[in-house]
């Protein structure tokens, strides 16, 4: 049930949903947000929740619009938060968020009206620019013939040439001096290299781009024939590792850290297909799988802080086959084998009974 069902802002809105046990057995689940035509982000804490029986909890949510209303009427978001538990059909509860305009309609029309009336104002007062005068030049000559050196001065009094030569000498022979970083002599070289440093101290270096699976295996295929598989993981409090080839192992093992996503690309199998299996979630895309071409990224699983870690995925290469080895918590590798020519398997955790999270893989074809 959400409390309360309609809520109304600007900039973010803050039902809450109460999730109810009814039943007999301690009750896992976790909550996400959709909504149609992707207005609204969703930030849900927590994502997963543990109700004992006979029990309620409540979940905090933040709804943020991802485009604000400077000007105009308020506007109806329907959402839906889904209610999901390992086996069963999500329970989705629906509510609506009322977003409303940042500004009224009345004070865009007054700003319309203010700058009307400031562009008249301006045109009229260049139109009608009124002429003014001055006898600032007449004063100008006065004082210029005031300042002027009377005929009866000494010699003492006024700078010869002999005196003013040295004062204007550094004047001539600094243009030289600015333009020695310009020649070809080993001085100016120094000068160009010290200017250079100085320059690529400032200057900042663009990233490198991101080094995928799919990059990976290109590499793989452009030194080696033959079928290649290359793919990385999305380790949870890590982020993504480096991609690894043909058998090398990726994740981590003995840290109780979980993997939440792969990114997968082969050469020389004419593609591959896959779907993840999560801890909590199970099948969280259904019954939709991945499916790429030979040296193109797929992703399983997802790097969303609410979902649950994986606990195992399914293969499947066009040509050949694909050789899973899983390394799953508490249980370690399971040496699960290979699939069939052109036929998927599951590699992970039991779904039925264990439910672990996935740590480490090492993938061959």
């Amino acid at each position: 049930e959400l409390v309360p069902p309609t809520v109304k802002g600007r900039f973010r809105g803050r039902p809450r949903l109460a999730v109810d046990n009814l039943g007999n057995t301690k009750v896992t689940a976790s909550i996400a947000g959709s909504d149609h035509g992707d207005h609204l982000s969703y930030e849900v804490r927590p994502g997963n929740v543990q109700i004992e029986p006979g029990r309620a909890a409540f979940v905090e949510t933040r709804l943020k619009p991802k485009q604000i209303i400077w000007f105009g009427a308020k506007e109806e978001r329907p959402y839906t938060l889904a209610v999901r538990r390992s086996g069963v059909d999500p329970t989705e509860v629906e509510g609506t968020y009322v977003q409303r305009g940042f500004l009224p309609r009345w004070l865009a029309t007054f700003f319309g009206i203010f700058l009307a009336l400031a562009i008249a104002f301006v045109m009229i007062w260049i139109a009608y620019k009124p002429q003014v005068r001055t006898s600032a030049t007449e004063q100008t000559e006065q004082a210029g013939v005031a300042l002027a050196p009377s005929p009866s001065a000494t010699p003492e009094t006024l700078p010869s040439s002999a005196e003013s030569a040295p004062v204007e000498q550094p004047q001539v022979q600094q243009p030289p001096a600015t333009q020695e970083p310009e020649k070809d002599n080993g001085g100016g070289d120094g000068g160009d290299k010290g200017g250079g440093g100085g320059g690529g101290g400032e200057s900042k270096k663009p990233k490198p781009p991101v080094r995928t699976a799919a990059t990976a295996v290109k590499e793989v295929a452009a030194r080696s024939e033959g079928r290649h598989i290359c793919y990385r993981a999305y380790v949870a409090d890590q982020g993504w590792q480096a991609p690894v080839c043909d058998g090398a192992e990726a994740g981590t093992v003995g840290k109780n850290l979980p993997i939440k996503a792969l990114n997968i690309a082969v050469s020389g199998t004419k593609g591959v297909t896959g779907n993840g299996a999560h801890v909590v979630e199970a099948w969280l895309n259904g019954s939709k799988w991945e499916s790429v071409p030979d040296q193109t990224d797929m992703y399983l699983g997802s790097t969303k802080e609410a979902v649950s870690p994986m606990e195992g995925f399914t293969l499947k290469t066009v040509e050949g086959t694909v050789c899973p080895n899983t390394h799953v918590k508490d249980k370690g590798w399971l040496k699960q084998g290979c699939t069939e020519p052109g036929d998927w398997r599951y590699f992970g955790s039991n779904m039925e009974n264990d439910r672990l999270q996935l740590e480490a893989v090492r993938i061959t074809v």
